[in-house]
């Protein structure tokens, strides 16, 4: 949202900050993890979702939930001045995302291994967008 009211406000996309044109590049990566996962199938669910099997590994809802949320927590930590924002921040997106990667756990849609493969995944491409814009900061 930031990046694209940037981009209206200042009437060219590279006038939008660098950091949130990454931020754009590391979802749309994020998103073509899921797709891959979800169209070559590597382990199918502990339980039949209507009547049918379905791809399991990784969790998708936990690839997505932990690339996403750090991301946020990074761009206040990044932007906000005021501390009790951060701090309402971070509260949300470590209550948030515990709860969505534990919830799929409880749930039984998915296996152990997807709810790890989905963790680690999803902190390779956080490593990955963090040492970017690291890079582009110093450079």
């Amino acid at each position: 949202m930031l990046g694209l009211m940037q981009w209206i406000r200042r009437k060219s996309i590279a006038k939008v900050d660098r950091d949130i044109l990454l931020l754009g590049g590391y979802y749309i990566l994020v998103i073509f993890g899921y797709l891959i996962f979800e169209m070559i199938p590597i382990n199918y669910r502990p339980i039949l979702i209507d009547g049918a099997m379905e791809a399991s590994y990784p969790s998708s809802t936990t690839l997505l939930v932990l690339s996403v949320m750090p991301t946020l927590l990074f761009q206040v930590n990044r932007r906000a001045k005021s501390q009790t924002v951060r701090r309402i921040t971070s509260a949300f997106v470590i209550l948030f995302s515990a709860f969505m990667v534990i919830g799929r756990l409880v749930a039984g849609v998915h296996w152990l291994t997807d709810i790890v493969g989905s963790v680690l995944l999803s902190a390779g491409l956080y490593c990955l967008y963090r040492t970017a814009v690291a890079a582009m900061d110093h450079g």
